[in-house]
């Protein structure tokens, strides 16, 4: 459902105050908005946040060890090989050891399915200081004991988080993404065990999650057409 977007500015005053906090610097003050007043905002259908944080699951497990048939295989019984982008397809199908050095970023996915993961309401934050939590596992798929992805949405329950909130949170992080960059450059210590890396997997997340309407939006954008650049 399409909502009125929150104040922009009120959100981005917000999201400056929460870098104040955490000792990261600021961005400029032309920093820009992700929206304007009068725009509206909404989240993708539930059904495709459930599958794209399915889809990564079984990325990110494929990674350390998911033999090929059965990630292929589940995804199948899923319904989501259709859903899966070309770069996806081709790391899930081949039958060699996975070569995540030509996808580094397979290996950081748990990041981003913590973003969905909050979306979807399985988690109660996502805290900028530190790494998706070690019991975010228990609520994805149980891929070792072939967990169905409609057993698996029987078991979770997901209820989206209302669209204003998922906006304001995508500024925060692409604020958090400007500021643990420029932390970075500058060696400014950081305020926890999160780096710049994971903090750009769940501003992708939330980017291609989050759809804002308006007269300077551009059309929703695939999973691999986000667009990171600050």
């Amino acid at each position: 459902m399409t909502v009125p977007a929150p104040d922009p500015h009120r959100v981005r005053a917000a999201s400056i105050e929460t870098l104040r906090q955490l000792d990261l610097p600021s961005p400029p003050p032309q920093f820009r908005l992700l929206w304007q007043p009068g725009d509206r905002v909404e989240l993708r259908p539930p059904s495709e946040i459930e599958g794209r944080a399915a889809i990564l699951n079984v990325v990110y497990a494929r990674c350390y060890g998911m033999p090929s048939q059965a990630a292929m295989s589940w995804l199948l019984d899923a319904h989501l090989l259709d859903h899966l982008t070309k770069p996806e397809w081709s790391f899930l199908a081949s039958e060699d050891t996975p070569d995540v050095a030509q996808h580094p970023s397979f290996t950081l996915h748990l990041e981003a399915i913590y973003a969905l993961a909050w979306l979807l309401g399985l988690v109660p934050e996502i805290d900028p200081r530190e790494p998706a939590p070690s019991e975010l596992i228990e609520k994805l798929p149980h891929l070792p004991s072939k967990e169905s992805f409609s057993d698996w949405r029987t078991r979770a329950n997901p209820t989206l988080a209302p669209a204003s909130e998922a906006a304001a949170a995508l500024d925060l992080i692409y604020c958090l993404d400007w500021a643990y960059l420029e932390a970075e450059r500058r060696r400014i210590r950081l305020p926890g065990l999160v780096h710049s890396k994971l903090i750009a997997q769940r501003r992708w997340a939330l980017a291609w999650s989050v759809i804002f309407r308006g007269p300077y939006q551009a059309p929703p954008r695939g999973w691999e057409e986000i667009d990171l650049d600050l």
